[in-house]
């Protein structure tokens, strides 16, 4: 939103609604039409994809700034991934004819949005290549750090994002059982700690050098 001018921001503002959501809400489903885009104003979102199996695959984790929505819009066309609140959120939700009135008349807010787009589908390509390439313990390391790096810590040390076995299983694109024995190995060998769902990094160097 920041190469929108100060008149498009006031406008937008003034049409904009505040939507809140509790922690495991859907905020849209997959194959749903969306009207408008959500903007993050607190809290993080998992975008998921259903596949063949019948499982939930977590695509991608969006947190306070992120815009949900926008790929729809743009080419018209259902949305391809379902959007879940890992926590309680506030969004702002944007009207279609407001941010497409955008689009066609600030060619610096079009060119933001497509590069967002851009970095989406090479966040993708990464993805594929590393689900081809890297083992599933590797995999498993790299979105612990992820996390660690993208997302910080609380308090007392344990990453500010809490995700279910079932959540880090579908990002490394495992089964569950895989996920809880490669999470138990890594607090063996001093690498976490747990409470519960929440999970602390002891030992960074050990999990960059997981193979």
């Amino acid at each position: 939103m920041k190469s929108l001018t100060r008149e498009e921001l006031i406008r937008i503002s003034a049409c904009k609604t505040g939507k809140r959501y509790k922690k495991g809400q859907v905020i849209f489903e997959e194959g749903e039409s969306l009207n408008g885009v959500y903007c993050i104003r607190e809290g993080v979102c998992k975008l998921t994809k259903l596949s063949q199996n019948g499982k939930d695959q977590v695509v991608k984790l969006v947190v306070k700034g992120g815009l949900l929505g926008k790929r729809s819009l743009v080419s018209e066309q259902k949305t391809n991934l379902s959007a879940i609140a890992l926590n309680d959120m506030e969004m702002c939700f944007i009207p279609k004819n407001e941010i497409m009135s955008d689009l066609s008349k600030n060619p610096k807010f079009t060119m933001d949005v497509l590069k967002e787009m851009a970095h989406d589908l090479k966040d993708s390509d990464d993805s594929l290549v590393d689900m081809a390439q890297k083992s599933v313990k590797t995999r498993m390391a790299d979105i612990l750090l992820y996390i660690h790096d993208n997302f910080g810590t609380d308090d007392q040390g344990y990453l500010s994002i809490i995700l279910s076995r079932e959540d880090y299983a579908s990002i490394v694109g495992t089964a569950t059982e895989s996920a809880i024995r490669i999470l138990s190995q890594f607090k063996k060998e001093g690498m976490i700690s747990t409470s519960g769902k929440r999970i602390k990094i002891e030992g960074h160097a050990k999990l960059k050098w997981v193979e």
